[in-house]
C-alpha cells in the first residue's frame, strides 16, 4: 500500500499545469488571488510519502460552497478531482471524499454535489459503487461563458 496524506493547499502550491498551459485560462495569479485572497474556491493537495517528509503532489480537490432554497442550508460542490494514474486505486479518491465530507459536516452542508462526463465511466462506477452516490438525471447543466454574461447586459433595467 502507498503511503500519501492530504492537506489544504497553500499559496507556494500553486503552479502552471505544464501539460494544457495553452489551454487553460487560469494562472498562477488568478490561482492565488481566487484561492487565498478572495476565497471563492478551496483546494486540497495529496502527497506521496508521509506529512514529515512529503513527496510529490499526486491529486487535487478544489470545491467551494453554494447554497440551496430547498434545504435552507449550504452545500459544498467538488469542481475538480484528479488523482494521478499511478496513485489510482490505491485510496487516494477515497480519502479526498472523507475530507470533503469533513468539511461538509464542519459547515452544516445538506449535500455534495459534482459533476462527471458522461464518457468517464470509470469515475460513475466509483461514484455510484463505491461512494453510493446518486446521478442526478433530472438535472441538466447549464452554462454561459465570458461572451454570454456579457450578452446578458442587454435584459438589464434602467437606471
Amino acid at each position: 500500500m502507498s503511503s500519501f496524506f492530504i492537506r489544504p493547499a497553500q499559496p507556494d502550491d500553486v503552479a502552471t499545469y505544464e501539460k494544457a498551459a495553452d489551454s487553460v485560462k487560469a494562472t498562477p495569479e488568478l490561482l492565488r488571488k481566487n484561492l487565498f485572497e478572495t476565497p471563492f474556491a478551496h483546494a486540497l493537495l495529496a502527497f506521496s510519502d508521509s506529512r514529515e517528509q512529503p513527496g510529490k503532489p499526486i491529486g487535487l480537490a478544489l470545491y467551494f460552497f453554494n447554497y440551496s432554497t430547498w434545504t435552507g442550508r449550504p452545500g459544498l460542490y467538488l469542481e475538480d478531482l484528479f488523482v494521478d494514474p499511478e496513485y489510482r486505486g490505491k485510496g487516494v479518491g477515497k480519502a479526498f471524499f472523507a475530507e470533503l465530507a469533513k468539511i461538509a459536516q464542519e459547515k452544516d452542508c445538506a449535500r455534495m454535489d459534482w459533476s462527471v462526463l458522461k464518457w468517464n465511466q470509470p469515475s460513475i462506477d466509483f461514484y455510484e459503487k463505491t461512494l453510493h452516490a446518486t446521478a442526478m438525471s433530472e438535472w441538466m447543466g447549464m452554462r454561459l461563458e465570458e461572451s454570454g454574461i456579457e450578452s446578458l447586459k442587454k435584459f438589464a433595467q434602467p437606471s
